[in-house]
């Protein structure tokens, strides 16, 4: 047996002794593990946005642990086994990759999409939208959806067409906030953010990736302006909008020439 298959079935059977003899691990159902999943699923996503590859290892082999804790309880419960699982998944992309298993051909990424997208309706899926998990974060969820979309044809022919729509859009959410109506502000703010993830989809950019980016560099800056107000003595509490902005892009600068 080699090495990996040595490793697996070591991790395997560490699962198996705890799930017998640790207390908590005892404890643990499909629903208690759940937010805990998503948990490390997100700390995974952090280390990949960071490019932290120890951060990655390390976040997989937590991963990969509730994958087998699952699968663990789903053979205690008679529903299936770790083998199934195995099996199932192995099946499932022999199936889809009839250009790697079988004498389809393809041209290109786009086409094996799109015979993915068909291999899964063959397979009884009512929707190309149905494999698109409702509980995603909303801009993920939007790409996916236009990805789908895009399988079966439905899609723009190039990004200036999709920035067009991305203006069309705005002009809309200008009108909305002008009549005051909350409800319609809301619907067309909607409309902007799902064209502006469709115009990053067209730039080749992960517009999730991006805002989180985004993200952790505004709060990295804002960190580093309470610390330059507080060395001076102040709180930002106390502080004027201008000379907060000021700190702003002091920090700002400082940070872009490091």
């Amino acid at each position: 047996m080699d090495t990996l298959s040595n490793s697996f079935l070591g991790l395997v059977k560490i699962m198996d002794e705890l799930r017998e003899q640790c207390p908590w691990d005892k404890k643990q159902t499909i629903d208690t593990l759940r937010p805990l999943t998503i948990e490390e699923t997100y700390e995974l996503a952090d280390a990949i946005t960071e490019h932290d590859w120890k951060g990655i290892k390390e976040e997989l082999g937590d991963i990969l642990l509730h994958l087998l804790f699952y699968a663990k309880i789903g053979s205690e419960q008679n529903q299936f086994t770790l083998e199934e699982v195995i099996d199932g998944i192995s099946a499932k992309l022999v199936h889809r990759h009839p250009h790697i298993y079988g004498d389809v051909k393809v041209a290109d990424e786009d086409e094996v999409k799109r015979n993915w997208e068909k291999l899964k309706l063959k397979e009884g899926k009512k929707s190309v939208l149905g494999g698109v998990p409702p509980s995603l974060p909303a801009i993920v969820k939007a790409t996916r959806i236009q990805e789908k979309a895009k399988q079966v044809g439905f899609e723009w022919d190039n990004k200036e067409d999709v920035w067009k729509k991305v203006e069309e859009e705005l002009g809309e959410l200008q009108e909305a906030v002008s009549g005051g109506k909350q409800s319609e502000i809301e619907d067309e703010f909607g409309d902007v953010l799902f064209s502006l993830a469709n115009y990053a989809r067209f730039l080749q950019i992960d517009a999730e990736g991006s805002l989180e980016k985004t993200n952790k560099k505004f709060i990295r800056r804002f960190q580093e302006m309470e610390s330059v107000a507080l060395s001076s003595g102040k709180q930002l509490s106390s502080m004027s909008l201008e000379e907060m902005d000021a700190i702003w892009n002091q920090v700002k600068l400082q940070m872009k020439n490091s």
